[in-house]
């Protein structure tokens, strides 16, 4: 019991001595605070949120995944749950959203879409 009561401060005593006692001032407005670089990171514009995610069913019985992105613009699409999104865009909302093939017409709001796929051709899907 001696030998470890013993032993504590000295312990103690090597811990604090690893201690470095030097300066550890930070402060503002150094060289990572330059204007232009912060200018450049404001500009970034961020991609669109999810606004609506629906499930629908088609003609032809299969089920898709739609995701509504908030600038009426794009939508991603999925065949399976776990698919990695395809995404869809236009350049005017309420017109067609296309990519590769694919054409996505409807509205987050609606019940009913109209979605051509490369593999299936044309068919209305509805929520």
């Amino acid at each position: 019991m001696t030998r470890t009561s013993s032993l504590l401060p000295l312990l103690a005593a090597a811990a604090l001595a690893g201690c470095n006692d030097g300066s550890h001032t930070i402060v503002a407005g150094g060289p990572a605070d330059d204007q232009p670089a912060n200018a450049a990171a404001n500009n970034v514009e961020l991609p669109p949120a999810i606004a609506s995610s629906k499930i629908y069913r088609c003609k032809d019985n299969s089920v898709v995944y739609i995701d509504w992105l908030s600038d009426s613009k794009s939508a991603n699409y999925r065949a399976k749950q776990d698919d990695v999104p395809i995404q869809l865009k236009t350049e005017e909302p309420g017109k067609p959203m296309l990519a590769d093939g694919y054409s996505l017409t409807g509205t987050p709001g609606g019940s009913n879409v109209t979605l051509l796929r490369p593999d299936k051709g044309s068919q209305s899907c509805k929520a």
